[in-house]
């Protein structure tokens, strides 16, 4: 199977490229890739690298992710997350391929109490959500074999994130001021790129995607909950372990999100349930704590290496 993978240098396309090696050739591509590139605001060059390439199946890693810019960049925003991936399903429907997506809890308003499920109701609360619930509408009413895929609090070893940050700023500084107060699901890229590719295996059929029954929206991160001060508590105590950070790096404090105002609005409570993604695929992301152990033995390993 041929695979079109968009969103070549970010961090969860990074992890895909290993993963979906072993369903069949990846090319990657993004707007700097070369002698081919694909910009998500170019509707003609999108068409046009589908068209060249002729894969089997599109995987769309890339997106607008600047969640406080897009209020400033709407216009922009808007063509990379909502229109594209319409662009993407309809240029998938002339060469008979499938395609995969990835979404985000902010199509949710972060007010529940419970696991939001695939079926619970959207209410979107900044630019950045509502683009992206745009960019799933917009798969689904051209009705292609699809797998849209939400996660949460996405992180790993490379690119920008929130894991990064936190070991970059404990070891400049003697205390960090965490939100506590904004629950969700910590995710490693590496298992959403593991887990897209059991799914995708699935799917496959006669060397085609064809997802049949299985296709539609499913939740996927990792299992349990916390608050972003907990999260990068936690980080502090692996990496100590692992010897990334010294006992000397910086303490945690628990602040409101009020203490920590940003212009776009952050959803309060963003666990998504994944009992769906377990009853349709049997497949289940590990707990954050054990998932982000991992992820920090890999990157020890990786740094003692270089």
């Amino acid at each position: 199977m041929k695979i079109l993978l968009l969103g070549r240098s970010g961090q969860l396309a990074w992890e895909l490229r290993r993963s979906l090696s072993c369903l069949g050739e990846v090319i990657a591509l993004d707007r700097h890739s070369y002698p081919l590139a694909v910009d998500l605001e170019d509707a003609d060059g999108i068409r046009g690298a589908v068209r060249e390439i002729e894969p089997q199946l599109i995987v769309n890693a890339a997106a607008y992710t600047a969640v406080d810019k897009a209020a400033q960049e709407r216009e922009r925003a808007h063509r990379i997350n909502a229109l594209a991936p319409g662009i993407l399903a309809e240029a998938a429907v002339e060469i008979g391929a499938g395609l995969v997506h990835y979404s985000t809890d902010y199509v949710f308003p972060g007010d529940a109490v419970r696991p939001y499920s695939e079926g619970s109701e959207t209410g979107p609360n900044s630019v950045y959500g509502a683009t992206k619930l745009q960019g799933e509408q917009a798969i689904e009413q051209v009705g292609i074999p699809h797998l849209i895929l939400r996660t949460a609090w996405v992180y790993g070893a490379r690119g920008s994130n929130f894991l990064l940050t936190v070991l970059r700023l404990m070891r400049e500084r003697d205390m960090l001021n965490v939100v506590d107060d904004q629950i969700g699901a910590p995710t490693w890229s590496r298992q959403i790129a593991e887990c897209t590719a059991l799914m995708i295996a699935q799917c496959r059929s006669d060397g085609r995607f064809q997802p049949q029954q299985l296709r539609g929206t499913y939740h996927l991160t990792c299992a349990g909950q916390t608050s972003w001060y907990g999260f990068a508590g936690k980080i502090r105590d692996i990496a100590r372990e692992f010897r990334i950070l010294g006992a000397d790096s910086a303490e945690v404090r628990p602040i409101a999100t009020a203490d920590y105002p940003t212009p776009a609005k952050r959803p309060a409570y963003s666990v998504l349930s994944n009992q769906k993604l377990y009853g349709c695929f049997e497949l289940a992301l590990p707990v954050w704590e054990e998932a982000l152990a991992q992820c920090l033995a890999d990157y020890a390993e990786y740094r003692t290496e270089s």
